[in-house]
């Protein structure tokens, strides 16, 4: 099933704005310990790209933290290791019952489910709300998706209090997602911290400035 006729049978997840509501966590890639419920409104470019802004939660109050792209396993092989480092893969989180179109019953947004396991994500937080920070301060953090070892699992306690929210079961997702088929192979430059132990950190650094 391609993405565009997955999402048409998605409607009752798509906002009032044609956006697509995904709630899952994120982790910062210089500290995993930090992780972060977040809400993604989506819109697809075409079916290999869609953009999302990214909230801290989905009331009309909600900060906007950053932004992901989400791209098909087919634009992400075209790029060059170096960028692939940048990326982390969503097929867990999919499978695990993570990701979640909030109002959306299970055997609808499944069906959009099994054409996005394969995708790969890059997300730019701005705002680190969940340190105190009361505006956007600082460079932006690069975010990891969540995994099955430590330090990518996501915490019971987290989990439980976002389906009691919803009035969902993330165990029980897991198992309606169980036959989703599991990309044939995740790059190894993408999670870069499961092969390498180490994450990213933006530093500033002064640079003369191009005048034309």
């Amino acid at each position: 099933m391609s993405w565009d006729s997955a999402e048409a049978e998605a409607d009752s997840s798509v906002s009032a704005s044609g956006l697509l509501h995904i709630c899952t966590w994120a982790i910062f890639s210089q500290n995993m310990k930090r992780k972060i419920e977040t809400h993604h409104y989506a819109a697809r470019l075409n079916d290999d790209f869609l953009q999302c802004a990214v909230y801290d939660s989905d009331q009309a109050n909600a900060r906007l933290i950053g932004v992901e792209y989400v791209i098909s396993e087919k634009v992400f092989k075209t790029f060059p290791q170096e960028e692939k480092q940048l990326w982390h893969s969503h097929a867990f989180e999919i499978k695990e019952g993570l990701w979640v179109n909030p109002g959306v019953p299970e055997v609808i947004q499944k069906q959009e489910l099994k054409g996005l396991a394969s995708t790969y994500g890059k997300f730019w937080c701005t705002w680190q709300f969940d340190q105190g920070d009361v505006l956007p301060m600082g460079p932006p953090s690069l975010m990891m998706s969540p995994q099955k070892e430590d330090p990518g699992r996501i915490p019971d306690p987290s989990i439980q209090k976002r389906d009691a929210y919803y009035g969902i079961s993330t165990p029980n997702m897991s198992k309606s997602r169980a036959d989703i088929k599991d990309p044939e192979s995740l790059d190894p430059n993408a999670d870069r911290w499961r092969q390498t132990g180490k994450g990213w950190h933006v530093k500033l650094v002064d640079v003369l400035m191009a005048l034309g």
